[in-house]
């Protein structure tokens, strides 16, 4: 992976305006893809069960109603139809929409993993973190160690964590990325101490205004950030896991990266 620089050829506008790379520009884009797509699976999920309800109890109201009352019988009618109505657009838009991210082609490769700190963390400082004034700092435990998986799609995962925690940094704060592998995996942790930067317009930002506004909002229990889904489905396609832990009083936010070192071939 070459590391990109601002202002080149094919250089595109980022959120706020500023330039950034091409590579930059086509992860951010990506990012807002499979956010879309995360979004459409959150939508899928949440809707089928209130429908799945109202479709039982249109069955419990029915055996309640006069079976020779025929505007009774219409109404209920209307319910089914109204719920199976429903359910069809769910399968036909939301999930066939979702069909690119939902099975996610790996190119699967051995590769050093140091390189691709060093290179990922210099891509944030490039396009984002000198422009904020926010030091990115790596620190890494790895040596010789190699990954069978899909670099670029792994690095994309990476250049994400760090970018969200650099757009969360206020001015002279630092962002750390700390990184290991034991026998079976290697773990990559993005801390940073969130601020109200990630939705300061005065700022320089590349991910999308909706994106960081939605991060600020209260997160359900075990759900991400929407902005995050990319590096969600990377991991899990990896047959690994991503994490993220809002700061508390004892520590600071955590965004975590579980990769097994053997991948499966596909998921």
């Amino acid at each position: 992976m070459t590391t990109s620089t601002t202002g080149t050829a094919g250089a595109q506008p980022a959120a706020s305006g500023f330039v950034v790379s091409e590579r930059t520009a086509r992860l951010r884009a990506e990012s807002a893809l499979f956010m879309r797509d995360h979004v459409l699976s959150l939508v899928s999920h949440d809707l089928r069960g209130p429908l799945n309800a109202i479709h039982s109890w249109a069955y419990v109201l029915e055996r309640k109603l006069d079976p020779n009352d025929p505007n009774s019988q219409r109404a209920v009618t209307g319910i089914r139809n109204g719920v199976d109505q429903q359910v069809k657009l769910l399968e036909t838009i939301v999930d066939a929409t979702r069909a690119e991210t939902r099975s996610l082609a790996l190119d699967h490769a051995p590769f050093p993993l140091h390189p691709l700190l060093d290179e990922s963390a210099e891509e944030v400082r490039l396009a984002l973190a000198r422009r904020r004034g926010v030091e990115l700092v790596v620190n890494s435990q790895l040596s010789t160690e190699q990954l069978n998986g899909d670099r670029e799609r792994l690095a994309a995962a990476l250049w994400l964590m760090l970018t969200f925690a650099v757009e969360s940094s206020a001015q002279g704060a630092a962002v750390t990325l700390e990184s290991r592998a034991d026998a079976t995996s290697w773990h990559a942790a993005v801390t940073y101490a969130a601020s109200g930067a990630l939705v300061d317009s005065s700022l320089a930002h590349v991910l999308e205004a909706f994106a960081r506004k939605q991060a600020r909002e209260p997160r359900e229990a075990n759900r991400i950030a929407w902005v995050l889904a990319l590096c969600k489905r990377v991991a899990e396609a990896h047959g690994g896991g991503f994490d993220q832990q809002d700061a508390s009083e004892s520590a600071p936010a955590t965004l975590s990266l579980r990769i097994p070192l053997s991948a499966p071939a596909a998921r």
